[in-house]
């Protein structure tokens, strides 16, 4: 129980890392709240955390639009009192290749390059600029953003994608600059290849899972693996880690 009676946000928490962290968080004794923009998929494993015995709300979130924001956050405070964990979570990738272009830089339209880093960078700042304030008041909290080896490593083919996720690192240490005297802790987590939606046209790619199997470990991730450091980073087991940018990738990066 190492998060008993926390009151804990996940964004993106209707599949992939973010329900398997959603599930971990609850059954560690969290009051999770599951941040999520697809209905069903959030209805669903708000569905199978209660069926577990555990505690989680669906809220409808839709983490580039300040206003819907605002308003979760007021409606969680309202509910709870107080918010101890923020897990950004929500991003888009490779599974959004039919509606957002995922290419270099030159073959990437603005206003793709606008709604990716709209998701995946200002969902960040968003949730944060209306979730500090709360941690301010009590005097502690702790938030985890979900990054990609893509924001500390040159990956092609995605740029959008990548400096989105590199701003989520760069973000990640100011904050934790900013903050930590209100003693409210901020980290980073940089998966890699992780079995998920997200990345099941990239898995499918005969080629390009035979080079994930080539890092250290000689696989892809699972969820589960995510949600463990997400878990680790959001308790007190990790009181005196702030700023820290974790890759979880088999060891992609060190290759």
């Amino acid at each position: 129980m190492r998060l008993k009676e926390k009151v804990a946000i996940i964004t993106g928490a209707g599949s992939g890392q973010g329900k398997a962290s959603a599930k971990l968080f609850a059954s560690e004794g969290a009051k999770v709240v599951i941040a999520e923009w697809n209905e069903e998929n959030g209805k669903q494993v708000e569905e199978e955390i209660r069926a577990a015995g555990h505690e989680a709300i669906f809220m409808k979130t839709d983490v580039s639009n300040e206003e819907n924001v605002r308003n979760v956050i007021n409606q969680v405070v309202e509910r709870y009192g107080r918010i101890d964990i923020l897990f950004n979570n929500a991003g888009i990738g490779f599974s959004a290749r039919s509606k957002y272009t995922m290419a270099p830089l030159l073959e990437t339209p603005l206003e793709d390059w606008n709604q990716i880093l709209g998701i995946n960078l200002n969902g960040v700042y968003l949730m944060a600029k209306y979730t500090v304030p709360i941690m301010i008041k009590q005097q502690g909290g702790s938030i985890v953003n979900n990054s990609s080896l893509n924001g500390i490593l040159g990956v092609t083919g995605a740029d959008a994608y990548t400096a989105s996720k590199g701003g989520v690192v760069a973000l990640t240490r100011v904050m934790a600059v900013d903050y930590g005297k209100h003693n409210i802790r901020v980290n980073c987590i940089c998966p890699g290849a992780i079995d998920t939606p997200m990345i099941a046209e990239v898995l499918s790619v005969e080629e390009i899972a035979k080079n994930y199997e080539a890092g250290p470990l000689g696989r892809v991730g699972k969820p589960e693996e995510i949600a463990n450091a997400a878990l680790f980073l959001s308790s007190d087991e990790s009181s005196y880690i702030t700023g820290l940018i974790m890759p979880v990738d088999g060891g992609w990066h060190v290759v």
